[in-house]
């Protein structure tokens, strides 16, 4: 099994050129951690000697085996989807030639609604890094681009130079499945990214070599773990009473779009979705301009004068 999973592990890295976040989930879902079974180890522990013997009644037991262990649905859907990616690969390798879950059908999900920061909250929050040290450039700028741009964090640390037009204040990026697309900037984000490439970045830098856009303190590649740590400390300095995390700056983007009239295929575009099912969730969340419209188009919602 461990030889498989290492050949399907290539297969995700070379050939769907998935993101290192998948590719840690999917290892997490399969080989499991230190609190929850893997469905490797559960195989073996229900004396599963071939990935063939597994059916649907498996299946069952390990997805109550999984609600027992508190794990909210979402995460048992994604371990379920990562399941049936392992055995469609295996089918497509003919290591298999059924393949035996694809029928095992995922809990029912509680459907959510993103969290997104207001626009006082965003404001304290871009406001927080100080401009006297090359990390406190390079974090106004990153920040300023990830609500500027809505790009996603593994998108943003994946950047390098070349990619970005400052002069057009547009910036090429490659997202999911290895789709090209173009992102905007404003003229904060714009401003705030000078800044940085012109002073901060090269003192990071120091006589390395790296086209990276954002660097750490060595000089190296900055990672989304220390774009995370940073957020969760700059969110506490701006007084935000909310776990604020870099999704959240993309769900802050697209509703800020939405709330300002912009068009929902717009934002799809913007966002690198390739499904308008996927950027709709935002329109739910986006009441304050649905109130203006309605407000001014009602005929009997309009205030008499």
């Amino acid at each position: 099994m461990q030889q498989i999973f290492n050949r399907y592990i290539n297969y995700l890295e070379a050939e769907r050129n998935v993101s290192p976040y998948t590719v840690r989930n999917y290892t997490t879902d399969l080989l499991g951690s230190k609190n929850i079974k893997g469905f490797f180890t559960f195989l073996n522990e229900k004396g599963i000697k071939s990935l063939a013997e597994a059916d649907r009644h498996l299946m069952r037991d390990y997805l109550a085996y999984l609600l027992e262990r508190g794990l909210v649905k979402a995460s048992i859907a994604r371990r379920l989807s990562a399941i049936r990616s392992f055995y469609r690969y295996l089918v497509r390798e003919e290591i298999l030639s059924v393949n035996p879950v694809q029928e095992t059908s995922s809990p029912r999900l509680d459907r959510r609604l993103p969290s997104f920061l207001t626009i006082p909250e965003i404001t304290r929050l871009l406001e927080a890094p100080g401009s006297a040290t090359p990390q406190g450039q390079r974090d106004r700028a990153l920040l300023e681009l990830l609500y500027a741009s809505g790009l996603r964090v593994s998108e943003l640390v994946s950047l390098n130079l070349e990619k970005v037009d400052l002069g057009s204040r547009e910036i090429r990026v490659l997202g999911k499945g290895a789709k090209e697309r173009i992102v905007l900037m404003g003229e904060p984000a714009a401003r705030a990214l000078t800044a940085y490439l012109k002073d901060g970045r090269q003192k990071l830098l120091g006589e390395k070599r790296n086209r990276a856009l954002f660097l750490n303190r060595y000089g190296g590649r900055l990672t989304e773990r220390s774009v995370q740590s940073g957020l969760e400390n700059y969110a506490r300095m701006a007084g935000i009473g909310k776990r604020v995390h870099p999704h959240m700056l993309r769900h802050t983007f697209a509703t800020h779009l939405l709330d300002g009239g912009a068009d929902l295929r717009v934002v799809q575009e913007l966002l690198g979705h390739a499904s308008l099912s996927s950027t709709q969730v935002y329109t739910h969340i986006s009441q304050t301009q649905a109130k203006k419209v309605y407000l001014s188009a009602h005929p009997l919602a309009r205030e008499e004068k």
